[in-house]
């Protein structure tokens, strides 16, 4: 039973970036950077079934390229901090890409997704970084940017269950044009 997520996959070179941000916070278990993507829409573990239903459905979207680019550093977990995270702005086309998706795992069945999308790309899982802790690395590295990278396609990523996510392995791609 896999499960399964949309996302963007983040360019080598702004990966390289943002594994420059890495260390310097106790409790924080890091992502690799192999790992770094933009999630759009969380699916979950499905059957057979549902995944080829999902991975046909999401050929139906038409879309244009866009850019995208990370503009800063946060958390997530406002008393207890439970991850790090690099900012993406919420720009048109890829809320409208998410949307669209949101829509389409809808109609499959699947439930809403019950949390306000909020791009950005998971640096670091927190297990005992205290709310000082992570306001002082943000303090001391959250005024990050990188330049801007052009998203071409989109992916259906498949994870094990596992503690901190990943191995992502890319199941399929999806053009944008």
């Amino acid at each position: 039973m896999p499960r399964l997520f949309t996302g963007v996959e983040i360019p080598s070179e702004i990966g390289q970036s943002l594994s420059m941000l890495r260390g310097g916070l106790p409790g924080a278990r890091w992502v690799d950077p192999d790992n770094y993507h933009l999630t759009l829409r969380f699916i979950g573990d499905v059957d057979d079934d549902i995944a080829h239903e999902v991975a046909s459905m999401l050929g139906r979207v038409k879309r244009a390229p866009f850019e995208l680019y990370v503009d800063g550093l946060t958390s997530f977990g406002s008393k207890k901090p439970r991850a790090v995270v690099a900012a993406v702005p919420p720009v048109a086309p890829l809320m409208e890409v998410q949307a669209e998706q949101e829509r389409m795992m809808q109609r499959i069945g699947l439930e809403p997704e019950g949390r306000k999308y909020t791009p950005h790309v998971t640096l670091a899982r927190l297990r005992d970084a205290s709310s000082r802790q992570v306001a002082d690395y943000l303090a001391s590295r959250g005024f990050f940017r990188t330049h801007s990278f052009k998203v071409e396609r989109f992916v259906l990523f498949s994870s094990r269950a596992s503690t901190g996510g990943g191995p992502y392995i890319v199941e399929a791609s999806y053009p944008l044009h």
